[in-house]
């Protein structure tokens, strides 16, 4: 399995977890812009972070749940889940 999170696995998160349609180039092109504006909500992020807990069978980082943006999110995440492997 993948130890890296991918733009376009994020993108089929916030799908599944939220409903949120988003293409993974605009996540790609576009990191630094906020979830709040893909209209991503808190309990949305919470669970894309769950799903990914599952998926990895390892916690994520506390502070994953609280990222601004898709490029903080799969930064915090990968250095996570890399730190784990």
């Amino acid at each position: 399995m993948n130890a890296q999170i991918t733009e376009e696995e994020l993108a089929a998160l916030m799908k599944k977890a939220a409903g949120i349609t988003v293409t993974p180039e605009l996540l790609r092109e576009q990191p630094e812009t906020p979830f709040e504006s893909l209209g991503l909500d808190s309990l949305g992020l919470l669970g894309i972070v769950g799903e990914l807990e599952n998926r990895h069978g390892t916690p994520m980082p506390p502070d994953a749940e609280r990222c601004k943006t898709p490029r903080a999110f799969l930064d915090l995440v990968n250095s996570a889940l890399m730190a784990g492997a």
